[in-house]
């Protein structure tokens, strides 16, 4: 697989996007800055643990952080966690960083916070300095999305 396997994966999904290209970021508003879109449209894809071999794509805006209480009522369950980066890596095919679910090695299920709807949003592409600007409401259709309130 290519490091351009998420840019490819997007393409072939016929949903609109622009690709944005960047230098590498190191906080959530350089990276803001970078997509040129606010902090709260920068769309993080968690990775989430909720059985073993078993794993679930969120969908978190930028400015919130998963509410593990509503996601784990959301699944039905009791526990959840993150991987540790390798696993998340082997269970996905990207790095921390790039996950996303355009050109993952797996179809996980995909959880989007309802914040992402009804606005344009920017997700990553499968690599550094990679992201997709998108309508968050084409973007969870494309996904067949679960959307529910999930973050704080």
């Amino acid at each position: 697989m290519t490091v351009e396997r998420g840019v490819e994966a997007l393409r072939g999904s016929g949903l609109a996007h622009q690709i944005v290209r960047h230098p590498p970021v190191n906080s959530l508003e350089e990276a803001a800055a970078a997509r040129g879109v606010d902090p709260a449209a920068v769309i993080k894809t968690i990775v989430v643990r909720r059985a073993d071999d078993d794993y679930v794509f969120v969908l978190v805006p930028g400015d919130r952080t998963i509410a593990w209480p509503k996601l784990r009522t959301l699944l039905g369950v009791n526990r959840l966690s993150m991987p540790d980066a390798a696993t998340a890596r082997d269970v996905t095919g990207y790095e921390r960083g790039t996950i996303t679910p355009f050109g993952s090695t797996r179809a996980w299920p995909v959880i989007a916070d309802e914040r992402v709807l009804g606005r344009t949003v920017s997700i990553g592409a499968g690599a550094f300095g990679v992201s997709a600007t998108v309508d968050g409401d084409e973007l969870v259709k494309t996904l067949d999305a679960t959307v529910a309130d999930v973050t704080d």
